[in-house]
């Protein structure tokens, strides 16, 4: 079983502003992305993921989630990477009706993918699509980004590729 930051919950400044921001639907065309302002509780998260798979075994210390799209699909840091702060952790998505993907290595290429106009469902399920460059998210990611700025399918790819078994890790905690 992997590692995981079991107590830390302090939500990130970069996450803070997010939060802040606006994310139009635009009838399909921009963000279905609602961001919180704090993570989920540890009980929430818990609840959440033993629904999820179906397995009362789990517990949801491996996640921080701090958003959720207009489906019920919620969007979490993955701490799978120990000894490293929450802003370098992994972006992931799961989906209410079992989608997931990882969409950014860490915090700060997940405010790249922010800026190119993908939310995380966006950019875990269909990176293909047509980018929509948001201004108002890229000066954000300017000033909490600590990787230089590139595309948002170049970013989900480079994530993907780091955690290629995922989707099939995160499958076989189901019952």
């Amino acid at each position: 079983m992997t590692e995981t930051i079991t107590g830390d919950r302090r939500f990130p400044p970069a996450l803070a502003e997010v939060a802040t921001a606006e994310f139009p639907y635009e009838d399909g065309d921009g963000f279905d992305f609602e961001p919180y302002d704090t993570f989920d509780s540890a009980e929430e998260t818990t609840e959440w993921i033993r629904q999820w798979t179906g397995n009362h075994e789990l517990d949801g210390a491996a996640y921080r989630v701090f958003g959720q799209d207009g489906t019920g699909g919620l969007a979490a840091l993955w701490c799978v990477r120990p000894g490293l702060p929450l802003t370098e952790q992994p972006v992931v998505f799961l989906g209410s009706e079992g989608e997931v993907g990882v969409v950014a290595p860490n915090l700060s290429d997940f405010l790249w993918v922010l800026a190119d106009g993908y939310g995380p469902m966006e950019a875990a399920i269909y990176p293909d699509r047509e980018v929509r460059p948001r201004p108002e998210l890229a000066e954000l990611a300017a000033r909490h980004a600590t990787t230089p700025r590139r595309p948002a399918r170049t970013i989900t790819a480079e994530a993907k590729a780091e955690f290629p078994a995922f989707e099939e890790d995160l499958s076989a905690l189901c019952r």
